[in-house]
């Protein structure tokens, strides 16, 4: 908890995509300077004015332990619409596919990129893990879905051994935008349910912190894009018409949990079925989250990135404007920018 003296209001856009909230900070967010995103999350890491608002939106009361938004600023260059730092309760991130989705969405219904109303529009966005481009379609003047083209995500590891409470276990470390671990639930006596929910956070946890300062969590050409992220415990469904099926639940940050399919971590699972011929050209991952919501996941092309192999991604889903508000924080208020109670 940090106490303020005097907090400004800050206005916000709330969003759900596939049941995972994004917050958007519209108004009231102090400057974050820099000339690029990378940039100007250093700043926001470092700057307590900025990171207050962080906390005051994210926190309690205002906010909860799996709370996520994100900050608009300047993109890059012209070449892209808006920019945007993704932040959850314990700092900021550097991918976020179901926050992508979501502004894609924001910004074809508030007129902030002139959208076709019977027809698909191009909303280019500037991420910390690079450019990302979302593809929002819509009928009748209505957003109907949104599809976001990742930045090329790539295997790192196969066949990790982790040493946890559960015992040995064997974990796979991919990057979709942000490094991922991917671990089987069936391989450790739990499925991605709601009654399996407290083991698969602690797992998550677990498995994340075990490997996060190994060599598998370090990027190849940008250290600012360390460390893993995540880690994915996934059930696999076999397969339908489209392809395979599989539902999972990602535990990221510290023991928080996304209540999507995690976009980019669908991205990080489609590297991974790639390289084992598990999705094949044309294909179509139906992969569902422990909630029941959905994202569909496509690999667009093969390519090569910071010399690995690599694909590029495609994943779609839909996200739904819940509400908006102005927080505001009295300086009288001794919890001040609030706690997380896990």
């Amino acid at each position: 908890m940090r106490e303020v003296g005097v907090m400004r209001e800050v206005g916000v856009v709330d969003y759900h995509t596939a049941g995972e909230p994004f917050r958007i900070a519209i108004s009231g967010v102090p400057p974050i300077p820099g000339s690029t995103i990378l940039e100007r999350r250093a700043f926001a890491q470092t700057s307590a004015e900025v990171d207050a608002v962080r906390q005051l939106l994210v926190n309690e009361p205002r906010g909860h332990a799996d709370m996520y938004g994100g900050f608009l600023v300047p993109p890059d260059d012209g070449g892209a619409h808006l920019g945007v730092l993704f932040w959850h309760k314990d700092g900021y991130s550097t991918a976020c596919g179901h926050g992508t989705i979501a502004l894609g969405c924001w910004a074809v219904e508030n007129g902030v990129v002139a959208g076709d109303p019977d027809g698909d529009t191009e909303v280019v966005i500037d991420v910390p893990s690079g450019r990302v481009t979302a593809r929002v379609t819509s009928r009748s003047g209505r957003v109907q879905a949104v599809a976001f083209r990742n930045v090329p995500s790539y295997v790192v590891a196969t066949g990790v051994e982790v040493q946890t409470a559960r015992g040995v276990v064997r974990a796979d470390v991919s990057y979709g935008g942000a490094l991922y671990v991917s671990v089987s639930a069936a391989s450790v006596g739990l499925s991605v349910t709601a009654a399996h929910y407290p083991e698969l956070i602690a797992l998550g946890r677990e498995v994340k912190w075990a490997l996060n300062d190994s060599e598998w969590a370090r990027h190849p050409s940008d250290s600012r894009l360390d460390g893993i992220y995540g880690t994915i415990l996934f059930d696999d469904l076999g397969r339908n018409e489209s392809g395979p099926h599989q539902r999972n639940v990602t535990v990221f940050a510290d023991g928080e949990v996304d209540r999507s399919p995690c976009g980019s971590g669908t991205s990080a699972r489609l590297a991974l079925l790639a390289e084992r011929g598990t999705v094949a050209d044309g294909e179509i991952l139906t992969h569902e989250s422990i909630v029941g919501t959905f994202f569909q996941g496509r690999i667009v092309e093969p390519v090569t990135s910071d010399g690995r192999a690599a694909v590029v991604t495609e994943v779609s889903g839909s996200a739904y404007r819940t509400g908006t508000a102005t927080f505001t924080l009295d300086p009288r208020d001794p919890l001040g920018t609030g706690f997380v109670l896990r």
